[in-house]
């Protein structure tokens, strides 16, 4: 059901509707009650949409990612964000479409940009997906140059250029020191190398600004037995037994200790 203007902001309030979420970029509405044209209506069913989309609600979502679309058929943040939508639901041809139309509204806008090239590489389009991100990253208007630098850095990652990618990772990090994802990814790659005192000190840096996830505690249980420090790798173990039993990390430690 429909809600105007005055209650859509009030129920936006509650909700504690962000202006930006998992790379797709709003533009804020700024509206007075009674004011509200059909742009700014739509804007406000976007937000909704993807708030329910951060609580995956995204029946709820869509519901409202769809009126924003009646409301303004040309909106390109709400083509983003229904093309993110669809990639949540699997449904990559409706996703293609989407972000396919909001670069034809927008070519030059970066969160459009970044998504659609992250999708392209998820996708194997690498060559397509990079230049994208590319694209993303050298704009002016991009103040968040390192999320579509570790985004490049994946697809170059997922194109077996190692040594690429690991260069877009640390020029993300060289932009901010805190970002997570391509902390991650660092981890991981210094693993890979065997710079296992490397791989340590990422995963402390990215623990001091995100939590564990199963991969990140095999990667560190990993590092720890190849560092011989056996405590330390026990305790990750134990971690991993206990927050993550039914991860497939957890699964390939469970031979070993039967």
């Amino acid at each position: 059901m429909q809600l105007d203007a005055e209650k859509l902001l009030s129920h936006l309030s509650r909700l504690s509707v962000g202006c930006f979420f998992a790379g797709v970029l709003i533009s804020c509405a700024s509206l007075t009650s009674g004011s509200a044209d059909k742009e700014e209506l739509s804007n406000l069913y976007l937000q909704l949409g993807v708030r329910y989309m951060d609580l995956n609600k995204l029946e709820i979502a869509r519901e409202n990612l769809q009126i924003a679309l009646t409301k303004d058929p040309d909106n390109t943040q709400v083509h983003n964000a229904y093309a993110f939508l669809y990639e949540k639901l699997k449904d990559y041809q409706q996703a293609s479409e989407h972000y396919k139309k909001a670069l034809e509204l927008s070519p030059d806008d970066w969160s459009v940009q970044n998504n659609f090239g992250r999708f392209l590489c998820d996708q194997g389009h690498y060559e397509q997906g990079l230049a994208l991100l590319i694209l993303a990253n050298s704009t002016q208007l991009n103040d968040k140059q390192w999320i579509a630098l570790t985004n490049a850095g994946r697809c170059q990652l997922a194109m077996k250029r190692n040594q690429d990618a690991q260069a877009y990772f640390d020029k993300a990090l060289m932009l901010n020191l805190d970002y997570a994802p391509a902390l991650l990814e660092m981890q991981k790659i210094s693993f890979q190398n065997k710079t296992y005192l490397e791989a340590k000190t990422y995963l402390k840096r990215y623990l001091m600004v995100d939590v564990y996830t199963s991969g990140v505690l095999w990667i560190a249980l990993q590092t720890e037995m190849a560092l011989g420090n056996s405590a330390n790798a026990d305790q990750y173990r134990q971690l991993l037994l206990e927050k993550f039993p039914l991860s497939n990390e957890a699964k390939q430690l469970k031979p070993v200790l039967q």
